[in-house]
Protein backbone atom coordinates (compact mmCIF):
# COMPACT_ATOMS: atom_id res chain seq x y z
CA UNK A 1 0.00 0.00 0.00
CA UNK A 2 1.49 3.48 -1.02
CA UNK A 3 1.78 5.93 1.88
CA UNK A 4 0.25 9.59 1.80
CA UNK A 5 3.39 11.23 3.71
CA UNK A 6 7.17 10.96 2.56
CA UNK A 7 9.58 12.46 4.71
CA UNK A 8 12.98 13.67 2.30
CA UNK A 9 16.18 15.00 1.50
CA UNK A 10 16.47 16.06 -2.05
CA UNK A 11 19.80 16.62 -2.94
CA UNK A 12 21.02 18.68 -6.59
CA UNK A 13 24.47 20.02 -7.92
CA UNK A 14 24.50 22.06 -10.43
CA UNK A 15 26.21 23.09 -13.71
CA UNK A 16 27.06 26.67 -12.37
CA UNK A 17 29.24 24.76 -9.63
CA UNK A 18 27.59 26.85 -6.79
CA UNK A 19 27.72 23.97 -4.65
CA UNK A 20 25.65 21.18 -3.49
CA UNK A 21 22.04 22.24 -2.51
CA UNK A 22 20.07 20.26 0.24
CA UNK A 23 16.05 20.52 0.53
CA UNK A 24 14.31 18.52 3.43
CA UNK A 25 11.04 18.14 2.09
CA UNK A 26 7.92 16.62 3.69
CA UNK A 27 5.69 15.32 0.75
CA UNK A 28 1.67 14.98 1.32
CA UNK A 29 -0.98 13.21 -1.20
CA UNK A 30 -4.24 13.63 -0.78
CA UNK A 31 -6.72 12.60 -3.70
CA UNK A 32 -3.96 12.42 -6.21
CA UNK A 33 -2.92 16.01 -5.41
CA UNK A 34 0.47 16.31 -4.30
CA UNK A 35 1.25 19.62 -1.71
CA UNK A 36 4.77 19.97 0.02
CA UNK A 37 6.53 22.07 2.67
CA UNK A 38 10.32 22.65 2.11
CA UNK A 39 11.95 22.45 5.73
CA UNK A 40 15.99 23.07 6.40
CA UNK A 41 17.27 23.60 3.23
CA UNK A 42 21.23 25.24 2.25
CA UNK A 43 23.66 25.18 -0.31
CA UNK A 44 27.20 23.68 0.53
CA UNK A 45 29.78 25.68 -1.54
CA UNK A 46 32.43 23.94 -3.59
CA UNK A 47 35.98 24.54 -2.05
CA UNK A 48 38.31 26.46 -5.04
CA UNK A 49 39.87 22.82 -5.35
CA UNK A 50 36.68 20.85 -6.26
CA UNK A 51 35.35 23.92 -8.47
CA UNK A 52 38.74 23.30 -10.35
CA UNK A 53 38.37 19.30 -10.74
CA UNK A 54 34.44 19.63 -11.84
CA UNK A 55 35.46 22.37 -14.16
CA UNK A 56 38.26 20.41 -16.07
CA UNK A 57 36.62 16.79 -15.54
CA UNK A 58 35.26 17.02 -19.03
CA UNK A 59 38.62 16.15 -20.25
CA UNK A 60 39.39 13.35 -18.10
CA UNK A 61 40.37 10.02 -19.43
CA UNK A 62 37.93 6.93 -18.24
CA UNK A 63 40.66 5.75 -15.53
CA UNK A 64 40.41 9.35 -14.00
CA UNK A 65 36.66 9.86 -14.11
CA UNK A 66 36.37 6.46 -11.96
CA UNK A 67 39.09 7.73 -9.69
CA UNK A 68 37.23 11.45 -9.70
CA UNK A 69 33.60 9.28 -9.06
CA UNK A 70 34.28 7.22 -6.07
CA UNK A 71 36.07 10.31 -4.55
CA UNK A 72 33.00 13.18 -5.29
CA UNK A 73 30.62 10.07 -3.53
CA UNK A 74 32.73 10.19 -0.74
CA UNK A 75 32.22 13.70 -0.57
CA UNK A 76 28.49 13.77 -1.49
CA UNK A 77 27.98 11.77 1.28
CA UNK A 78 30.04 13.66 3.83
CA UNK A 79 27.78 16.39 2.97
CA UNK A 80 24.48 14.93 3.47
CA UNK A 81 25.43 13.14 6.08
CA UNK A 82 26.79 16.34 7.74
CA UNK A 83 23.41 18.22 6.79
CA UNK A 84 21.37 15.16 8.43
CA UNK A 85 23.06 15.80 11.88
CA UNK A 86 23.48 19.29 11.75
CA UNK A 87 19.08 19.56 11.95
CA UNK A 88 19.03 16.36 13.74
CA UNK A 89 16.58 14.91 10.98
CA UNK A 90 15.41 11.56 11.49
CA UNK A 91 12.56 9.20 9.77
CA UNK A 92 13.63 9.69 6.28
CA UNK A 93 11.93 7.63 3.97
CA UNK A 94 15.04 8.12 1.49
CA UNK A 95 17.51 11.12 0.11
CA UNK A 96 17.10 11.54 -2.92
CA UNK A 97 20.33 12.45 -5.18
CA UNK A 98 21.13 13.85 -8.86
CA UNK A 99 24.53 13.74 -8.50
CA UNK A 100 26.45 15.94 -10.61
CA UNK A 101 26.75 15.65 -14.37
CA UNK A 102 30.54 15.72 -15.81
CA UNK A 103 29.44 14.16 -19.57
CA UNK A 104 26.53 14.46 -21.02
CA UNK A 105 26.15 12.87 -24.86
CA UNK A 106 22.68 11.47 -24.80
CA UNK A 107 23.35 11.59 -29.11
CA UNK A 108 26.23 9.13 -28.29
CA UNK A 109 23.88 6.92 -25.90
CA UNK A 110 25.90 8.12 -22.73
CA UNK A 111 25.68 10.73 -19.39
CA UNK A 112 27.59 10.43 -16.08
CA UNK A 113 26.38 11.55 -12.79
CA UNK A 114 28.85 10.71 -10.27
CA UNK A 115 28.27 10.68 -6.63
CA UNK A 116 25.65 7.95 -7.94
CA UNK A 117 27.72 5.02 -6.84
CA UNK A 118 26.28 2.27 -4.63
CA UNK A 119 28.28 2.88 -1.52
CA UNK A 120 26.90 6.04 -0.79
CA UNK A 121 23.79 4.51 0.82
CA UNK A 122 26.75 2.82 3.30
CA UNK A 123 28.55 5.72 3.75
CA UNK A 124 25.31 7.74 4.21
CA UNK A 125 23.52 5.20 6.17
CA UNK A 126 20.19 6.04 4.38
CA UNK A 127 18.03 4.31 1.48
CA UNK A 128 19.43 6.23 -1.33
CA UNK A 129 17.71 7.58 -5.13
CA UNK A 130 19.77 8.38 -7.49
CA UNK A 131 21.09 8.00 -11.10
CA UNK A 132 17.63 9.59 -12.47
CA UNK A 133 19.14 10.36 -15.93
CA UNK A 134 20.87 7.00 -17.18
CA UNK A 135 18.27 4.81 -18.06
CA UNK A 136 16.19 7.75 -20.56
CA UNK A 137 19.54 7.47 -22.09
CA UNK A 138 19.47 4.48 -22.28
CA UNK A 139 15.47 4.10 -23.91
CA UNK A 140 16.42 6.55 -26.63
CA UNK A 141 15.76 10.22 -24.66
CA UNK A 142 17.96 12.80 -23.92
CA UNK A 143 18.24 12.04 -20.12
CA UNK A 144 17.08 16.07 -19.48
CA UNK A 145 15.10 17.46 -18.54
CA UNK A 146 13.56 15.68 -15.63
CA UNK A 147 12.38 18.69 -13.86
CA UNK A 148 8.88 19.19 -15.78
CA UNK A 149 7.17 16.07 -14.57
CA UNK A 150 7.55 18.01 -10.93
CA UNK A 151 6.46 21.78 -12.49
CA UNK A 152 3.21 19.54 -13.68
CA UNK A 153 3.00 17.68 -10.25
CA UNK A 154 3.93 20.88 -7.85
CA UNK A 155 3.42 24.24 -10.07
CA UNK A 156 0.75 23.59 -12.38
CA UNK A 157 -0.36 27.18 -11.80
CA UNK A 158 2.04 28.55 -14.18
CA UNK A 159 1.52 28.70 -17.55
CA UNK A 160 5.44 28.19 -18.00
CA UNK A 161 8.14 27.34 -15.50
CA UNK A 162 11.48 28.99 -16.32
CA UNK A 163 14.60 27.81 -14.74
CA UNK A 164 17.72 29.94 -15.11
CA UNK A 165 20.70 28.01 -13.27
CA UNK A 166 23.81 27.21 -15.79
CA UNK A 167 21.61 27.01 -18.23
CA UNK A 168 17.99 27.91 -18.82
CA UNK A 169 15.58 25.16 -19.29
CA UNK A 170 11.28 25.88 -19.77
CA UNK A 171 8.65 23.76 -18.85
CA UNK A 172 4.86 23.86 -19.97
CA UNK A 173 1.72 22.28 -21.19
CA UNK A 174 0.38 22.08 -24.72
CA UNK A 175 -2.34 20.39 -25.50
CA UNK A 176 -2.33 18.24 -22.41
CA UNK A 177 1.74 17.48 -23.05
CA UNK A 178 4.35 18.30 -21.27
CA UNK A 179 6.80 20.15 -23.39
CA UNK A 180 10.26 21.15 -21.84
CA UNK A 181 13.47 21.84 -23.28
CA UNK A 182 16.93 23.37 -23.09
CA UNK A 183 16.88 27.33 -24.34
CA UNK A 184 20.33 28.32 -23.85
CA UNK A 185 23.75 28.66 -21.42
CA UNK A 186 23.06 31.29 -18.97
CA UNK A 187 25.36 31.28 -15.91
CA UNK A 188 27.80 28.89 -17.13
CA UNK A 189 29.07 31.56 -19.34
CA UNK A 190 27.87 34.85 -17.21
CA UNK A 191 30.01 33.70 -14.24
CA UNK A 192 32.80 32.50 -16.11
CA UNK A 193 33.21 35.89 -17.35
CA UNK A 194 32.60 36.95 -13.73
CA UNK A 195 35.36 34.89 -12.67
CA UNK A 196 37.69 36.51 -14.89
CA UNK A 197 36.82 39.89 -13.00
CA UNK A 198 37.56 38.55 -9.54
CA UNK A 199 33.80 37.53 -9.12
CA UNK A 200 32.26 34.34 -8.42
CA UNK A 201 28.81 36.11 -10.19
CA UNK A 202 27.72 39.03 -11.58
CA UNK A 203 25.84 40.15 -8.54
CA UNK A 204 22.11 41.68 -9.83
CA UNK A 205 23.85 42.14 -13.53
CA UNK A 206 25.48 45.17 -12.28
CA UNK A 207 28.77 44.61 -14.44
CA UNK A 208 26.64 43.34 -17.42
CA UNK A 209 24.53 46.51 -17.53
CA UNK A 210 27.40 48.87 -17.59
CA UNK A 211 28.88 46.32 -20.78
CA UNK A 212 27.70 47.96 -24.43
CA UNK A 213 25.70 45.12 -26.82
CA UNK A 214 28.49 43.79 -29.98
CA UNK A 215 25.77 43.05 -32.84
CA UNK A 216 28.45 40.70 -34.66
CA UNK A 217 28.64 39.10 -31.54
CA UNK A 218 24.72 38.86 -30.55
CA UNK A 219 23.83 37.85 -34.58
CA UNK A 220 26.68 34.90 -34.46
CA UNK A 221 25.66 33.58 -31.10
CA UNK A 222 21.28 34.04 -32.25
CA UNK A 223 22.71 31.84 -35.58
CA UNK A 224 23.80 28.81 -33.84
CA UNK A 225 22.12 25.75 -34.66
CA UNK A 226 21.31 24.65 -31.62
CA UNK A 227 18.01 26.71 -31.90
CA UNK A 228 16.90 25.81 -34.44
CA UNK A 229 16.51 22.18 -33.79
CA UNK A 230 13.18 21.62 -32.38
CA UNK A 231 12.48 19.92 -28.91
CA UNK A 232 13.08 17.74 -27.33
CA UNK A 233 16.88 18.80 -26.56
CA UNK A 234 19.61 19.25 -24.10
CA UNK A 235 22.62 20.87 -23.65
CA UNK A 236 25.87 19.85 -21.60
CA UNK A 237 29.15 21.98 -20.44
CA UNK A 238 30.65 20.19 -23.88
CA UNK A 239 28.43 23.14 -25.79
CA UNK A 240 29.90 25.80 -23.56
CA UNK A 241 33.41 24.63 -23.73
CA UNK A 242 33.75 23.75 -27.38
CA UNK A 243 31.08 26.24 -28.79
CA UNK A 244 30.21 29.01 -26.64
CA UNK A 245 33.56 30.65 -24.97
CA UNK A 246 35.84 30.04 -28.26
CA UNK A 247 32.82 32.43 -30.14
CA UNK A 248 33.27 34.92 -27.89
CA UNK A 249 36.42 34.47 -27.42
CA UNK A 250 37.33 35.54 -31.28
CA UNK A 251 35.69 39.08 -30.31
CA UNK A 252 38.70 41.39 -28.95
CA UNK A 253 35.98 43.42 -26.90
CA UNK A 254 35.69 44.10 -23.14
CA UNK A 255 34.98 41.74 -20.38
CA UNK A 256 31.43 43.78 -19.70
CA UNK A 257 30.66 43.83 -23.14
CA UNK A 258 30.80 40.32 -23.64
CA UNK A 259 28.49 39.48 -20.42
CA UNK A 260 25.95 41.88 -21.80
CA UNK A 261 26.10 41.04 -24.97
CA UNK A 262 25.46 37.46 -23.81
CA UNK A 263 22.71 38.64 -21.63
CA UNK A 264 20.70 40.15 -24.61
CA UNK A 265 21.20 36.56 -26.37
CA UNK A 266 19.91 34.40 -23.59
CA UNK A 267 16.86 36.73 -23.20
CA UNK A 268 16.40 36.89 -27.01
CA UNK A 269 16.69 33.08 -26.79
CA UNK A 270 13.80 32.56 -24.02
CA UNK A 271 11.83 34.54 -25.92
CA UNK A 272 12.16 33.13 -29.08
CA UNK A 273 11.55 29.77 -27.56
CA UNK A 274 8.21 30.89 -25.92
CA UNK A 275 6.62 32.54 -28.83
CA UNK A 276 7.23 29.65 -31.12
CA UNK A 277 5.07 27.58 -28.99
CA UNK A 278 2.21 30.63 -28.70
CA UNK A 279 -0.96 30.07 -30.94
CA UNK A 280 -2.69 33.19 -29.15
CA UNK A 281 -0.29 36.03 -29.07
CA UNK A 282 -0.34 39.29 -26.93
CA UNK A 283 -2.60 37.06 -24.38
CA UNK A 284 -1.47 37.19 -21.00
CA UNK A 285 0.80 34.86 -19.75
CA UNK A 286 2.29 33.97 -16.38
CA UNK A 287 6.27 32.41 -15.97
CA UNK A 288 7.69 31.09 -12.53
CA UNK A 289 11.18 31.62 -12.83
CA UNK A 290 13.64 30.12 -10.47
CA UNK A 291 17.41 29.51 -10.17
CA UNK A 292 20.18 31.74 -9.49
CA UNK A 293 19.61 33.71 -12.30
CA UNK A 294 16.74 35.07 -11.08
CA UNK A 295 18.78 37.12 -8.84
CA UNK A 296 19.81 38.75 -11.91
CA UNK A 297 17.94 41.88 -12.21
CA UNK A 298 19.59 43.18 -15.48
CA UNK A 299 18.69 39.25 -17.58
CA UNK A 300 14.91 39.93 -15.64
CA UNK A 301 14.53 43.56 -17.12
CA UNK A 302 15.50 42.06 -20.79
CA UNK A 303 13.51 39.17 -20.92
CA UNK A 304 10.83 40.94 -19.42
CA UNK A 305 11.53 43.67 -22.34
CA UNK A 306 11.27 40.93 -24.83
CA UNK A 307 8.07 39.40 -23.44
CA UNK A 308 6.33 42.21 -22.70
CA UNK A 309 2.71 40.74 -22.30
CA UNK A 310 4.19 38.13 -19.57
CA UNK A 311 3.88 38.31 -15.89
CA UNK A 312 7.34 36.98 -14.21
CA UNK A 313 6.84 35.56 -11.16
CA UNK A 314 9.98 35.58 -8.95
CA UNK A 315 9.20 33.07 -5.82
CA UNK A 316 10.55 33.03 -2.30
CA UNK A 317 14.05 32.00 -1.70
CA UNK A 318 13.08 28.56 -0.62
CA UNK A 319 11.37 27.46 -4.00
CA UNK A 320 14.05 29.81 -5.90
CA UNK A 321 17.18 28.34 -4.79
CA UNK A 322 16.06 24.74 -4.18
CA UNK A 323 13.44 24.53 -6.52
CA UNK A 324 15.36 21.42 -8.48
CA UNK A 325 16.52 19.55 -5.26
CA UNK A 326 13.02 19.85 -4.21
CA UNK A 327 11.61 18.29 -7.33
CA UNK A 328 14.62 15.60 -7.39
CA UNK A 329 13.02 15.01 -3.97
CA UNK A 330 10.10 14.16 -5.80
CA UNK A 331 11.36 11.96 -8.64
CA UNK A 332 12.79 9.75 -5.61
CA UNK A 333 9.30 9.81 -4.09
CA UNK A 334 7.84 8.95 -7.31
CA UNK A 335 10.46 5.87 -8.20
CA UNK A 336 9.77 4.69 -4.41
CA UNK A 337 6.18 4.55 -5.57
CA UNK A 338 7.05 2.69 -8.88
CA UNK A 339 5.14 5.75 -10.57
CA UNK A 340 6.25 7.63 -13.56
CA UNK A 341 8.72 10.56 -13.04
CA UNK A 342 10.53 11.25 -16.64
CA UNK A 343 8.39 12.04 -19.47
CA UNK A 344 9.14 10.84 -22.71
CA UNK A 345 7.13 13.77 -24.67
CA UNK A 346 10.08 16.00 -22.79
CA UNK A 347 13.05 13.66 -22.98
CA UNK A 348 12.49 12.01 -26.30
CA UNK A 349 12.37 8.08 -24.87
CA UNK A 350 10.32 5.51 -26.13
CA UNK A 351 8.30 5.79 -23.25
CA UNK A 352 7.47 7.04 -20.47
CA UNK A 353 9.19 5.40 -17.42
CA UNK A 354 10.09 5.66 -13.56
CA UNK A 355 13.37 6.40 -13.57
CA UNK A 356 16.52 5.94 -11.15
CA UNK A 357 18.39 3.83 -8.51
CA UNK A 358 17.69 2.60 -5.54
CA UNK A 359 20.56 1.34 -2.91
CA UNK A 360 19.36 0.46 0.59
CA UNK A 361 22.14 0.19 3.33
Amino acid sequence: MKKDYYNVIGVMSGTSLDGVDLAHIQFHIKNEKWAFEILECETISYDLNWISILKTAVDYSEIQLEELNKNYTQLLASIITNFISRHALENLDAVCSHGHTILHQPQNGFTLQIGNLPEIAQLVQQKIVCDFRVQDVQLGGQGAPLVPIGDRILFHEYDYCMNLGGFSNVSFEKNNIRIAFDISAVNTVLNFYASQLGFDYDDKGKISRTGQCNPDLLNELNSLDFYKTPPPKSLGFEFVKEIILPMIERYSISIEDKLHTFTEHVSIQIALALENFETQKNQKRSMLITGGGAYNDFLIERIQFHLPEMQIIIPSAKILEFKEALIFGLLGVLKMREEVNALQSVTGALHDHSSGIIYSC
